[in-house]
């Protein structure tokens, strides 16, 4: 039997207006993470959520954070990232001169180690940090900002990744694929090997459905 599909939801898409009521309605649906993009205008260009902001959500429920940082030299962060709540923590391969000594540094805080692959980052980079990660984000768009379209060649890189986790006896790390995860491109994800599927405004905040209907509609898309 494989993975239990997690989903996600990318509170950079949520109501910044009522995000109270937004949590709300994702702890009453029963989403398995909220996803917290940190950005520092410099990796990607463009800004997005910060520390207070995971503090005050921690406030407002018990859902577990997954935190995904694309900033350069995450070094400076990770332990503050820990510190506000992170129960993953995600770095991207390019951001660091160091990647292992970065994961390790995750890990070290108590939370659960990711790798970001860009787009076109190749997976040989993953070759030599298998025994450091619990989870790989390939992201099916360049980060930055919400609202892109799916970079096709991005479902054989999923498809990659986990051949490469078997060959390697490392099935047991989590693919989370991050960008356009859409109701119409879920079934191919999760074919290709996904286990974690972040959700923004192409399904779990998508403008004709609530929250609980598309995370609903989720849930039924994983198991068809």
């Amino acid at each position: 039997m494989g993975k239990a599909i997690k989903i996600e939801a990318s509170l950079a898409c949520a109501n910044f207006k009522n995000i109270e009521a937004d949590i709300e309605q994702l702890n009453a649906a029963g989403i398995d993470y909220l996803h917290i993009d940190i950005m520092d205008g410099k990796f990607v260009p463009n800004f997005a959520l910060d520390f207070t902001f995971m503090q005050a959500v921690k406030q407002l429920t018990d859902i577990p954070l997954d935190c995904h940082l694309m900033v350069e030299e995450p070094e400076r962060y990770i332990d503050r990232t820990a510190a506000s709540g992170a129960a993953y923590i995600a770095i991207h391969f390019e951001a660091t001169r160091h990647v292992q000594r970065a994961l390790q540094q995750i890990r070290d805080t108590g939370a659960k180690s990711a790798i970001a692959l860009n787009p076109a980052t190749p997976i040989i980079n993953l070759d030599y940090i298998l025994d450091d990660i619990d989870m790989i984000t390939i992201m099916t768009v360049n980060p930055g900002f919400a609202e892109q379209k799916l970079i096709p060649a991005m479902l054989r890189k999923i498809s990659d990744v986990s051949a490469l986790l078997d060959a390697r006896g490392h099935d047991n790390v989590d693919i989370q694929v991050d960008g356009n995860v859409s109701f119409q491109h879920i079934p191919a994800m999760v074919a290709a090997g996904a286990t974690m599927l972040v959700g923004g405004t192409s399904s779990i905040f998508h403008k004709d459905y609530s929250i609980g209907e598309a995370i609903a509609s989720v849930r039924e898309i994983v198991k068809g």
